[in-house]
């Protein structure tokens, strides 16, 4: 059974360093997405769409060394997964509008036209969300599906074994198969169920980007930016969409961090906390117009968890307006937060507010509290444990947390600064 497109192309790419695969390499990562989602969105088989759009790449690792990369490379493999899906219909003797739409998407999909392409990777997030999916798996299966994601980034995400995440998505796409799963939105009363797994994609897509300064997913080696991708899927949403007040509330969320981008490194690229960033970096455009988001989802009711983590990094925002943090209301946003969205990134935040606000041993308890197993990979988990254990005097102890958390942070920068806090909390010799 054909993989992944991304997983096919980036496999071979590996083994061949010509120049037809590096264009190749490029379209994998930039365009993969909406070229599965035009297609799916006219077979309307989501399987079948993956395995033609798969077998097309396989053809140009085949045939793009030998003839040279084709002036169109997206249009050119959009001509060939087409034909694969056609020839599979006619055997399959499938339902005939489909494959009319295949036919009329001749003239779409014409060599020089594909920068036109109509975007249909929301519509395929909603198809991977489909219940015949079982619930955990239909936001990694749209990470992998849409952005071409592997399984270990993907667990990263997440924060799951690699091992459980590569079954989940196996099963997934089992799933789908079995019960053909048709590319289309869900009507009026199922959209709720789905938009959920698709909003918690788009943000972990955004994670995923926000790692890396540059904004590079290693695990891909392409140079593309995650977050950037994830912002515009996210506004996407938003004017599809325009009434959901929780697709607001992950915009402004993106936004206020995506403000904040440019200040986590120094000028030497030294990772800054938070707390210590420069203000006068922050891109005040961007923190405007996440507070317009912020307060379009107010007006629409129905609070959510994206509500509340925007409205916690709106408080963090006012830093740069009078220079302080409302700490007690951070505090009590995380509470209501952990209530509908127990998250293992809300129950350590929540920890970490209340030491601001009601003192170390308050956070001390709630994160002992915490079952360590759950968080054993979490790098936040370990950053917040060493820093407050530092706080009660106990460096020893402090040390090991922040080598801990050192250890579990895939950021250089991030992990250079935790270990220069474990080497701070070295005991002195007596």
């Amino acid at each position: 059974m054909p993989g992944s497109v991304a997983a096919t192309a980036l496999f071979c790419a590996a083994q061949m360093n010509a120049h037809p695969t590096a264009e190749l390499q490029r379209v994998s990562g930039e365009s993969h997405g909406r070229l599965l989602a035009f297609l799916a969105a006219r077979c309307r088989d989501v399987a079948a769409a993956e395995d033609a759009l798969a077998e097309a790449f396989e053809a140009a690792l085949r045939t793009w060394p030998e003839t040279g990369t084709p002036e169109n490379p997206e249009g050119w493999l959009l001509t060939t997964a087409r034909r694969r899906l056609i020839d599979r219909m006619r055997h399959q003797r499938v339902e005939e509008l489909a494959h009319e739409e295949l036919r009329h998407a001749e003239g779409q999909a014409a060599p020089g036209e594909s920068s036109q392409l109509p975007d249909e990777r929301l519509r395929l997030m909603f198809a991977c969300a489909h219940p015949a999916v079982e619930q955990p798996a239909r936001s990694p299966l749209m990470l992998q599906t849409v952005l071409g994601l592997d399984a270990a980034t993907i667990a990263k995400a997440f924060v799951v074994p690699a091992t459980t995440m590569g079954q989940r998505l196996s099963r997934a796409k089992a799933q789908i198969r079995e019960k053909r799963v048709l590319f289309e939105l869900p009507d009026e009363v199922a959209l709720p169920a789905r938009l959920e797994a698709v909003l918690d994609a788009i943000y972990a897509a955004y994670g995923c980007g926000w790692s890396e300064p540059d904004g590079a997913t290693a695990t891909r080696d392409i140079e593309r930016d995650l977050s950037e991708e994830a912002l515009e899927l996210g506004a996407l949403l938003t004017r599809a969409l325009p009434t959901q007040p929780e697709a607001h509330g992950l915009m402004s969320l993106m936004l206020h961090c995506q403000a904040r981008r440019a200040a986590r490194r120094d000028a030497t690229g030294s990772y800054v906390p938070l707390a210590e960033q420069e203000v006068s970096r922050w891109d005040q455009r961007l923190m405007r117009l996440g507070e317009q988001h912020l307060r379009e989802a107010a007006t629409l009711g129905c609070l959510g968890r994206f509500q509340l983590e925007a409205a916690i990094q709106s408080a963090h925002a006012q830093r740069a307006l009078n220079g302080r943090v409302d700490w007690p209301a951070v505090a009590a946003l995380y509470e209501g937060l952990v209530r509908i969205a127990p998250t293992v990134g809300a129950l350590v935040g929540r920890a970490a507010a209340v030491a601001e606000a009601h003192g170390t041993e308050a956070a001390w308890q709630l994160l002992n509290d915490l079952p360590q197993a759950r968080f054993s990979d979490y790098q936040p988990y370990w950053a917040l444990r060493g820093h407050l254990e530092e706080r009660r005097g106990d460096r020893g102890a402090a040390r090991i947390s922040f080598t801990r958390a050192a250890e579990a942070s895939s950021e250089e920068a991030a992990k250079k600064y935790l270990l220069a806090r474990a080497d701070s909390c070295r005991t002195a010799p007596s």
